[in-house]
């Protein structure tokens, strides 16, 4: 596969098909912010041999992000941070409905990555949020992107009234 000069696109996977309930927030504001992205199932425990094989090839298909979700034990966004070489991984965690801990397990098991492999991590269903930072990140190397995303925040800034009434 050939590769781009610079590596802007976002990878959005989740572990499971339920997740895309709060995943696809990431989709809606990459595509508000004209950012590539391929959105993926991709589950540390069902698909192992998927897993490793988007995993250990996320840089030669472009990717400078990659945002994962997952509840419960939450190991995608470990296991993905482990294997791609140097493509930064933030974490959503998302609230599971089996668990009854309301998403507090996949925030810890996101935040909890031992020293050498890093995760970034938002709060939990924090999807949006995730778009948000993997645009930022993107906008460092690539002009068009930044652009998008600070006019964004313009009109997000002028949304907001002077007065409650």
């Amino acid at each position: 596969m050939k590769r781009n000069k610079i590596n802007n696109k976002v990878a959005i996977i989740m572990g499971s098909k339920s997740d895309y309930r709060v995943m696809h927030d990431c989709e809606k504001i990459l595509r508000t912010l004209k950012v590539k992205f391929e959105t993926k199932i991709v589950s540390a425990h069902r698909t192992p041999k998927r897993l490793y094989e988007f995993a250990s090839s996320v840089d030669k298909k472009g990717f400078a992000v990659v945002v994962s979700g997952a509840g419960g034990a939450a190991h995608l966004s470990g296991m993905v941070a482990s294997i791609a070489s140097s493509t930064t991984i933030i974490g959503v965690p998302i609230k599971s409905k089996k668990s009854g801990l309301d998403g507090l397990d996949a925030c810890l098991a996101t935040l909890m990555m031992p020293p050498g492999v890093p995760v970034g991590c938002v709060a939990i269903d924090g999807a949006f949020n995730a778009g948000l930072l993997a645009a930022s990140i993107i906008g460092i190397v690539d002009p068009k992107v930044k652009s998008n995303l600070e006019k964004w925040k313009r009109l997000q800034t002028n949304s907001v009234k002077k007065k409650p009434k």
